[in-house]
């Protein structure tokens, strides 16, 4: 059985990373989310381990404490972080694994130097973007502005990606990301035992 893929994901609020997710997650074989670590309560209808997995200050520390987060943050007083072994142990089953964290997550896995495909997904534009994020009706002025403060900031860091999707259209760019996720499973360094026994078969 080959090993998974980690793929990591990261995007700009309003980009359409949660929509290409959903379309990803549903028509791509043998891929799973990967479901993040976090301290904070859970919100009304959120189950434990959909969203994510709920766990307290201390055990989350005492995981921290033995390296055992990818990644981490810290937002609003709570952690939230990657577990390396759950990681682990779908990739070993053969499952691809997308993560969906922000350009710092990001950097974070980069810097540890953990084997990994990054894709960034962009707006066509900063105009598009905003046009976004106000169509949703549900943020302020203020929030609205923070929002495209921080995309502009974390759009600096999409050229130390593997690829970038531009999300004009969704229909191509959920079609861009497939390609991607099919790209390299086909990889020749991911598949030297498989070619091998086709060579050794009769």
């Amino acid at each position: 059985m080959r090993k998974g893929i980690l793929f990591v994901l990261t995007a700009p609020s309003g980009a359409g990373k949660t929509t290409l997710l959903d379309k990803g997650l549903k028509s791509v074989p043998l891929l799973e989310y990967s479901v993040s670590v976090t301290t904070r309560s859970p919100r009304k209808g959120e189950e434990n381990g959909k969203a994510y997995w709920f766990t307290t200050r201390a055990e989350f520390e005492a995981l921290l404490s033995k390296g055992e987060f990818l990644e981490h943050a810290v937002v609003y007083d709570n952690y939230y972080g990657t577990r390396r072994s759950v990681i682990e142990e779908s990739l070993s089953r053969g499952k691809d694994m997308i993560l969906d964290i922000d350009a710092r997550g990001a950097v974070q896995v980069m810097e540890k130097k953990y084997p990994a495909v990054f894709v960034y997904i962009m707006p066509p534009s900063m105009k598009e973007l905003e046009r976004r994020l106000r169509g949703r009706a549900t943020d302020s002025e203020e929030i609205i502005q923070k929002r495209l403060s921080l995309a502009r900031e974390e759009m600096t860091y999409a050229d130390r990606y593997d690829y970038v999707v531009v999300n004009d259209d969704l229909q191509t760019a959920f079609e861009e990301i497939r390609a991607i996720i099919l790209a390299e499973r086909l990889k020749v360094e991911r598949n030297r035992e498989r070619i091998e026994k086709i060579r050794e078969s009769r």
